[in-house]
């Protein structure tokens, strides 16, 4: 058994956005891929960028900065798409979200990890789970189904019925 399964740490991937360290859940990311650009979708929000074809499967691809009212940012070499598996209430989903660059693969143990204070209603934070301290900088750990869960179910605007 390894040390991080013997200490209940779990292991995060974490990336760069706008600066901020993130981290996900490594069991949850399917891979990682170059940005090869999207095809877009009409009608949806600036930060669901469109879909991508993946071995047959259409994925959604969101763009974290945007999602998160951050400055947009053009693609670069160090632009890459994470591919994540979501649970949601109609199943496991498939969905790519954009980042600057993946940093590191890092244990962390749950004693380490600290809960996201309270920033007012209007913060938004539903989706970082909490935070945690490694290598001396602050990581804040995403929970990726309410991430995307929250930008994939989007109202859509009714159709006009002649």
């Amino acid at each position: 058994m390894s040390e991080a399964a013997e200490s209940g740490a779990a292991q995060y991937l974490t990336f760069v956005c706008a600066g901020e360290e993130y981290g996900i859940d490594i069991l949850r990311v399917q891979e990682i891929k170059g940005w090869e650009g999207v095809t877009r979708v009409p009608y949806s929000p600036d930060y669901l960028l469109g879909v991508m074809n993946l071995r047959g499967v259409i994925v959604p691809v969101l763009d974290l900065r945007l999602r998160f009212g951050l400055p947009k940012r053009a693609a670069d070499g160090s632009t890459v798409v994470v591919v994540v598996r979501v649970r949601t209430e109609r199943g496991e989903k498939t969905a790519g979200i954009v980042v600057d660059a993946v940093s590191e693969v890092y244990s962390i143990a749950p004693e380490a990890q600290k809960p996201t204070p309270d920033l007012g209603s209007n913060a938004g934070n539903t989706c970082v789970r909490g935070l945690a301290t490694v290598a001396g900088k602050m990581v804040m750990l995403l929970d990726i189904d309410e991430l995307v869960t929250s930008c994939l179910e989007v109202e859509r605007p009714a159709s006009s019925a002649a």
